[in-house]
């Protein structure tokens, strides 16, 4: 049986690199509180970026986890800005010790891509929701159905990555961008959707079963 390995998030190596450098440098000027300093620095953005694999649920209806942390809330909203349809709305949020690599909740066909600038407010706050920055991802599956995945910016989160385009095929379970430092994901899923989850729940990416598409 193969060892699932943990590689880094290229996005982290510039980030990697600098406090690496800083660590060296004041541990070669023997420096020794600045090089403990950085070298703590160091391990934290390793883990920040780390970006381990994951084995997909094989159920073929089944929607995975877009994000590793703790789900802040499920509920049935009024969808007017991504589906324009009644759904249900299932927020995930990521602190900064989770890993922050994106994945695909369900395959299918993407629509459309809606970034929109906004505020910075703490990810898990309702305020963040309505008005901090995002970049959703709105995606048809193979039977119709329209569902939407949303990485929110945080309180200290200033860059969201997605590197899907409209018209690209969405695989579940695969990369599709990141958020750093510290965010949130929020999911708008179809009413006939079968919820098996429930607010304060620890998930993870691409492997934790959200629900069932009906």
């Amino acid at each position: 049986m193969l060892t699932p390995q943990v590689p880094v998030a290229k996005e982290g190596y510039p980030f990697i690199g600098i406090v690496v450098f800083c660590t060296l440098i004041f541990a070669l000027l023997d420096l020794l509180i600045p090089a403990a300093v950085f070298l703590v620095l160091t391990i934290f953005v390793l883990s920040f970026f780390r970006d381990p694999e994951r084995f997909i649920p094989p159920q073929e209806n089944s929607l995975v986890s877009p994000a590793d942390g703790k789900i802040l809330l499920v509920e049935k909203v009024d969808d007017d800005r991504f589906t324009a349809d009644k759904a249900y709305k299932i927020s995930i949020f990521m602190n900064v010790f989770n890993v922050h690599v994106n994945r695909i909740p369900f395959s299918g066909k993407v629509e459309k891509i809606i970034y929109s600038p906004g505020k910075f407010y703490s990810a898990d706050s309702e305020k963040s929701a309505l008005q901090n920055e995002y970049c959703a991802t709105v995606i048809t599956t193979s039977d119709g159905k329209k569902l939407a995945f949303v990485q929110v910016a945080g309180l200290i989160a200033r860059r969201i990555i997605c590197w899907l385009e409209p018209g690209d095929h969405a695989d579940k379970g695969k990369r599709y961008g990141l958020i750093r430092f510290g965010s949130r994901v929020d999911l708008y899923l179809p009413l006939d959707t079968e919820i098996i989850v429930q607010s304060g729940q620890k998930v993870r990416a691409g492997e934790s079963i959200l629900g069932y598409l009906g």
